[in-house]
């Protein structure tokens, strides 16, 4: 049987965009309450009846989140362009590693808008 596992994080940063066409609004200073979704996929193991322990998806992410929170989002290193597209794909590389499984990051900048990320 497969599965897909999906934890949601949450975390408050200030951005611009600096390659926006000139007097965009998102080329001002701005923020958003961000929320991610991290998704692995895999086989449900018959003994524990689980994929793996999805604390293995917040250790992970913890000390992503921790340097985004109340960050300005420009200054972290991969990021100076922060697109909502640029972050999952950001988001994808840290992850994948410590992730195996790996399979879907989205990241919501607003209640409405959203980027979806599969891997490259």
């Amino acid at each position: 049987m497969r599965a897909r596992l999906t934890k949601d994080f949450f975390f408050e940063s200030a951005q611009t965009l600096p390659k926006v066409p000139p007097g965009h609004k998102c080329a001002r200073m701005h923020g958003h309450s961000f929320k991610v979704e991290v998704s692995v996929e895999g086989e449900v193991d018959t003994g524990s009846g689980w994929i793996y322990d999805h604390a293995r998806i917040s250790e992970a992410m913890q000390p992503l989140v921790a340097e985004l929170d109340h960050a300005y989002l420009n200054d972290i290193p991969g990021l100076e362009n922060p697109t909502i597209e640029l972050m999952a794909a950001w988001f994808w590389r840290k992850l994948a590693p410590q992730c195996p499984g790996l399979c879907e990051i989205v990241v919501h900048e607003t209640p409405v808008a959203r980027c979806t990320y599969r891997g490259d």
